[in-house]
């Protein structure tokens, strides 16, 4: 039965709830096998339960459904500008399932980020994307978004974080 606020033909946002952690990571193993990135998941369905769902969460989610079904999810934290001085939201996390992508879903997640960015006063919602993403990069354009050229992703983990934590690099 769809929700009281969406058509049986439009997608519904809602945040999700603390019994959905298999359906989560379920969705992130969907997003990490579309990047072709499945080698790298490491987390577990109770890591991500107890990231979103511990009594203190700093991550958050959103899960989009399309007639009562799980169409795609937003996965986002709290981030902060020092040159804007206010806090922003960055999106981990965007996906929609293959089935049913071109109804608006994604762009129905973003404007529900927006829509949170704006009444809370934030300065942005920020993201990445993949450089060969192309239909992706298009479709952020299309909304406005801002393709950072100038700057490059950083990123220590593995073997590279533990010798940075020992001051070995």
């Amino acid at each position: 039965m769809p929700s009281l606020n969406a058509s049986p033909l439009s997608a519904h946002i809602r945040r999700a709830r603390p019994d959905e952690g298999g359906l989560i990571f379920s969705l992130i193993c969907e997003l990490a096998e579309y990047e072709k990135l499945s080698h790298e998941v490491e987390a577990t369905e109770a890591g991500i339960a107890a990231a979103l769902f511990g009594e203190n969460p700093l991550l958050f989610c959103e899960i989009a459904e399309w007639d009562g079904e799980a169409a795609g999810f937003a996965v986002w934290f709290v981030n902060f500008s020092t040159f804007s001085g206010r806090s922003g939201i960055y999106l981990e996390d965007l996906f929609v399932r293959p089935a049913f992508r071109g109804k608006g879903i994604g762009k129905a997640l973003l404007v529900h980020l927006a829509k949170q960015c704006v009444d809370n006063g934030w300065s942005r919602l920020q993201w990445s994307v993949l450089d060969w993403n192309t239909p992706s990069i298009e479709f952020y354009k299309s909304l406005g978004a801002v393709m950072m050229d100038e700057w490059t992703v950083c990123r220590v983990n593995g073997a590279a974080l533990t010798a940075l934590a020992r001051g070995e690099r």
